[in-house]
């Protein structure tokens, strides 16, 4: 029994053993199988790492070989280039020795040509050189002349036609009545109020003219009394002052001394709303109140028999109008020609001219520079700092000068036109001179063999400054020149 189990367990530890050998033996082979794996794969890759290193080889190489090749082209190209260039310069050297030769032999035989020259003609280098200079000069004086002239002409025509449009395109836009002043006033009363206003022995119109400063008279013109002075604000008092007289009845000098003074009063009002309906009208906002009152003013003030507060409204509304076309500041230009007379309603009460004082009353009462400007410089006393300042002294021009606008003495008529004529006749090689169209033209006739074409041209120009400089006069002065060459012949 015990042997039996012994002898199972020996069989059965050979069974386990020859298992364990099995077991090992299949092991083995497996690691065997596994390294052979193994070490074929790494053997593949370093292969075909090998390859990859030895085709980056190769293609270096050849790129190595190509950039070798390219150079020795290269050296072979900037060698024959280089000798090109040898050779240029060889070539150059010898045409530049070449040229300095011929060159000396030019000079020698200039300067024996010149020496042959100043022989022949008997003139020295430096006196031939001297007239054909002044020869140049003339020939250059007469060409300048024609290209300035044809310069003036060109920049005339397009300036004119330009300024022409926009000047004709406000004046089209903005209608103004004509006003003309007289220095009378005539007032309506009934037959039987005549003696009342004298009054015994002329007490009454001793009294009415002390307290108005207006002279009255009364004559046999039915029903009317004329009151006369050059001063039409005064004369306004008087005209209101007598009406209230003739509907009150009681006329004598204390009375007469009370309705005036009332009615000096109310003109301070009157004015002041003249002045600020003038100002609402052109649609101005923030001008000082005694500026307004100075406005209300000019509606009794005159020049050259023109409404200066009516001519100011006109002023105003060109400004704006060109302003608009020019494409500049408009509420600046139409303020700047409201004001641009604001100097005239004290004038005759301050020393100065009137584009002085409004200039003054101008910055006294915080107006822009430039309409302070505009106002100090619209008739050229000052210089222009700003565009608005020529734009007011273009439509000041035109609403001064238009048909009818203003007055002008005989006399002082005459002087201008004579003064034109000699400013004229002033000039080298002008025959005659003629002012015409009431001297808003001169026409100047030019001796023809001392004034060329192109002369006549610069002639006009320096007569035109001439004007400008010693003339005053409304508007503008057209200059033309007239050069002109008569032959007459005789078939017999």
């Amino acid at each position: 029994m015990g042997e039996q189990k012994i002898g199972q367990a020996e069989k059965k530890s050979r069974q386990i053993l020859k298992e364990a050998h099995a077991q090992a033996e299949s092991i083995r082979k497996e690691a065997n199988l596994g390294a052979k794996e193994l070490s074929f794969k790494v053997r593949t890759d370093f292969d075909k790492e090998a390859n990859s290193k030895r085709k980056e080889l190769h293609s270096s190489e050849r790129r190595l070989n190509q950039r070798e090749i390219n150079l020795d082209r290269k050296v072979d190209i900037l060698e024959r280039q280089e000798a090109d260039l040898l050779s240029r310069e060889k070539k150059i050297i010898e045409e530049e020795n070449e040229i300095k030769e011929k060159k000396s032999k030019l000079d020698a035989l200039a300067e024996e040509e010149r020496k042959n020259l100043e022989r022949i003609a008997g003139l020295s280098r430096e006196q031939a050189k001297q007239i054909l200079l002044t020869r140049f000069a003339e020939e250059a004086k007469k060409e300048s002349a024609g290209v300035v002239s044809r310069i003036i002409e060109e920049a005339q025509e397009s300036g004119e036609k330009k300024a022409r449009e926009i000047i004709i395109s406000a004046i089209q836009r903005c209608s103004a009545d004509q006003v003309v002043e007289s220095s009378v006033s005539v007032v309506s009363l009934p037959e039987e109020m005549k003696g009342r206003v004298i009054g015994r022995e002329g007490r009454n119109i001793r009294a009415f003219e002390a307290a108005t400063g207006v002279d009255l008279v009364v004559d046999d013109t039915p029903e009317a009394v004329t009151l006369s002075g050059f001063n039409i604000y005064r004369r306004e008092i008087a005209k209101i002052a007598l009406k209230k007289l003739i509907t009150d009845g009681r006329i004598h000098p204390g009375r007469i001394e009370e309705i005036v003074e009332k009615t000096k009063k109310e003109m301070e009002k009157i004015i002041t709303e003249i002045g600020q309906q003038t100002i609402l009208e052109l649609g101005i906002i923030n001008i000082h109140p005694e500026l307004a009152k100075l406005l209300g003013r000019l509606k009794y003030r005159t020049s050259y028999g023109q409404n200066v507060l009516a001519h100011s409204k006109e002023v105003a509304y060109l400004s704006g109008l060109i302003a608009a076309e020019l494409k500049v500041d408009e509420k600046v230009a139409r303020r700047a020609g409201l004001l641009h007379d604001i100097g005239k309603a004290v004038d005759q009460e301050q020393e100065g001219t009137h584009p002085q004082i409004g200039a003054k009353l101008a910055t006294r009462y915080n107006e822009s520079p430039f309409v302070v400007n505009a106002i100090a410089g619209h008739h050229g006393d000052v210089d222009a700092t700003n565009f608005i300042t020529p734009l007011i002294a273009a439509a000041d021009s035109i609403s001064a000068t238009r048909p009818g606008a203003r007055r002008e003495t005989l006399e002082g008529y005459i002087k201008r036109l004579e003064k034109l004529e000699n400013i004229a006749s002033s000039f080298k090689g002008v025959s005659q001179a003629y002012a015409i169209s009431a001297g808003r033209e001169v026409r100047v006739i030019v001796k023809p063999e001392e004034i060329s074409d192109s002369e006549a041209t610069v002639l006009a120009r320096d007569i035109t400054k001439k004007v400008e400089e010693g003339l005053e006069y409304p508007g503008q002065v057209k200059v033309t020149v007239i050069r002109e060459i008569r032959t007459v012949e005789y078939a017999k």
